[in-house]
């Protein structure tokens, strides 16, 4: 399990040297940050476009100078809802976009300089476009639905700490497994067999995504994840496989 965990550690760092010293996957990795900051300066700027229409719908400013306070600290609570809508949605839009073509593309360039060759799929590129989306928008919401359910109970319950443990505990995992599962998604392998690849390996997306809880940091190695998970998937889950048959 230790030795699992270190591996996770140690392929994202792999991955983003790798990324570094790679122009292309360089720039597909910074590709994805322009894109997630322009759809959260869109939406939040639609949100607070709107904003005054929406607290009028929810309450309107009483004129009496003892309740307006409540008033503008609703407000204030509203306009953070908003930014923070829309930065989940930017986030679930920008990971479709960028799992479905940037984080393809980066793993497909990593396996070609790892093997030579990319393995061979089972459709066509259409074909292959499509079943990565479906894919991953269940990838991309599952994990913040399951993280805002447990954000619920931490509020209401006396054991909030621990429940914000095990909440960004999850989030790496399935942030993760977004990268791992690329190569296998790819070859078109069943979801049942991908999923239990996941929980035999539990110890290494929480070493391979511990990165991502690091603040400012967090943005690089999230960027470039695609590259070590890559190579771990090449170098260990199909190198295994392959030696396992034989």
């Amino acid at each position: 399990m230790i030795n699992n965990l270190l591996e996770g550690l140690k392929y994202n760092i792999k991955g983003l040297k790798l990324g570094i010293k790679t122009w292309k996957l360089l720039l597909l990795a910074l590709l994805r940050f322009i894109i997630l900051i322009a759809f959260t300066i869109i939406l939040a700027s639609l949100g607070l476009k709107y904003h005054d229409n929406l607290m009028n719908l929810i309450w309107a400013r009483p004129e009496s100078i003892w309740i307006v306070w409540v008033w503008h600290f609703v407000s204030w609570v509203m306009v953070m809802f908003l930014i923070g809508v829309s930065t989940i949605l930017s986030y679930i839009i920008s990971q479709i976009f960028f799992s479905v073509f940037i984080m393809d593309y980066m793993s497909k360039i990593t396996e070609l300089m790892i093997t030579g060759q990319i393995g061979e799929t089972k459709g066509s590129i259409f074909k292959t476009a499509l079943y990565l989306i479906k894919q991953e928008i269940p990838r991309a919401i599952l994990p913040i639905m399951i993280s805002l359910f447990l954000f619920i109970i931490g509020w209401v319950t006396p054991v909030g700490p621990i429940i914000a443990a095990i909440s960004s505990i999850i989030t790496i995992i399935f942030l993760s497994w977004d990268n791992t599962d690329l190569v296998p998604a790819r070859r078109f392998l069943p979801f049942r067999e991908r999923f239990y690849m996941l929980m035999k390996n539990l110890p290494f997306h929480i070493g391979f995504g511990i990165y991502f809880l690091i603040p400012i940091l967090n943005i690089i190695f999230f960027s470039f994840a695609p590259v070590g998970a890559t190579m771990y998937y090449l170098e260990s889950i199909e190198k295994k496989g392959e030696s396992s048959q034989d």
